[in-house]
């Protein structure tokens, strides 16, 4: 199911193929997941070499999903089919709430709103939530930029408001998601590293979403780099977060020059390419703090395929390459060795629609938990 998933149709020995599978064991194969309604014969023919007796699909009847990534000040979404293949495009509202119900509120409108436009369809929700989420519960534990400090039941909340099934997951493990399922590239070991406001990652370590007891697994942003540096919002000092996101760039920028507004992101990242020195030094120690905070973290896990995605990207080539300097320095990358298992650090190269959609996966993954 994993391959269908990923090509959502295939022929018989398309399949026989990418398994390593015999035609008669892929046939039997193919007719229990008939017989268990998990895949459709199609009379669409993707091959027309030899005799063909058509291809697989996913269903293309059941619940659409509704995949949105939710912070206190914006709602981006994008709707899919029952085979997770985008309907329409992606697209964003901006929001301004002070309260866990102004949010709950401007989720539900959007949803009714998806809803009116496909009034015969059931449509569930995916929510990706910036911040810790327990992906359990359905509770966000902490959102950073949002007025209140509180646990939002989130999950339970919006399915009592909208009678239908809900998931919730963290930013990044969408992000996740996607590289994982639809990046065409096959990864079984690969981390995404969200670079915007905060800083936040996702590992996916053989295969899996690795969590943690606790789902705070894969804070990169709140590794200490500086003991006696600026306080961070989860109360302690020096997080990578304080000397490397956009929001500390704000702060660095304000504190320079006081009497001016509040620059904003668009204002700050035009300066950086007008080549002002002081952020030009910013964004240097930056990429710096990052690679030391990755190469720690690369020699506890022994991870070698890193995607760096978030608006702190537009730093550019130069900026990456900051990045991988540091790393360099990591013993254990046989720099002479298969190339395959040099440590890689690339801007991650799928568009918002596609990373929207990974919060969707979170059903494919507990059906397959299911059984």
């Amino acid at each position: 199911m994993n391959l269908m998933w990923r090509h959502k149709q295939l022929s018989k020995s398309r399949l026989a193929q990418l398994t390593g599978l015999t035609i008669p064991a892929t046939s039997k194969i193919l007719q229990e997941l008939m017989d268990d309604g998990k895949i459709d014969h199609s009379a669409t023919a993707l091959s027309h070499r030899g005799h063909n007796s058509g291809s697989f699909q996913l269903p293309v009847t059941g619940p659409w999903t509704l995949c949105i990534c939710v912070t206190p000040t914006r709602i981006e979404y994008q709707l899919a089919d029952a085979q997770l293949v985008a309907r329409g495009e992606c697209e964003q509202w901006i929001i301004s709430v002070a309260t866990p119900q102004a949010l709950l509120a401007q989720i539900e409108a959007l949803w009714r709103h998806i809803c009116q436009q496909w009034p015969k369809q059931r449509i569930n929700l995916a929510l990706a939530v910036h911040g810790q989420v327990d992906p359990v519960t359905g509770v966000s534990q902490h959102m950073p930029q949002a007025a209140w400090k509180a646990p939002v039941e989130l999950k339970y909340l919006l399915e009592e408001r909208l009678a239908t099934e809900v998931r919730i997951d963290n930013d990044c493990v969408m992000l996740a998601l996607a590289e994982k399922w639809i990046n065409s590239h096959l990864q079984r070991e690969f981390c995404v590293i969200n670079m915007d406001y905060g800083i936040g990652s996702s590992f996916v370590i053989n295969g899996e979403i690795f969590r943690g007891n606790l789902y705070g697994s894969g804070q990169i942003g709140h590794t200490i780099v500086d003991p006696h540096g600026a306080r961070c919002s989860c109360g302690r000092q020096g997080c990578l977060e304080t000397v490397a996101s956009l929001s500390a760039l704000k702060q660095a920028a304000q504190l320079k020059n006081p009497e001016l507004p509040p620059a904003t992101n668009r204002q700050l990242f035009a300066a950086w390419q007008t080549g002002e020195p002081w952020i030009q030094d910013w964004v240097d120690h930056a990429a710096q703090a990052i690679g030391m905070s990755l190469y720690n973290f690369l020699n506890t896990l022994n991870i070698n395929q890193i995607w760096l995605y978030g608006r702190s990207c537009a730093f550019g080539e130069s900026w990456r390459q900051t990045i991988i300097q540091q790393i360099d320095f990591n013993p254990f990358d046989p720099r002479d060795g298969l190339k395959s298992r040099a440590t890689n650090v690339h801007f991650g190269q799928l568009d918002r629609a596609s990373q929207l959609l990974g919060i969707g996966y979170l059903y494919v993954e507990n059906d397959q938990q299911a059984g």
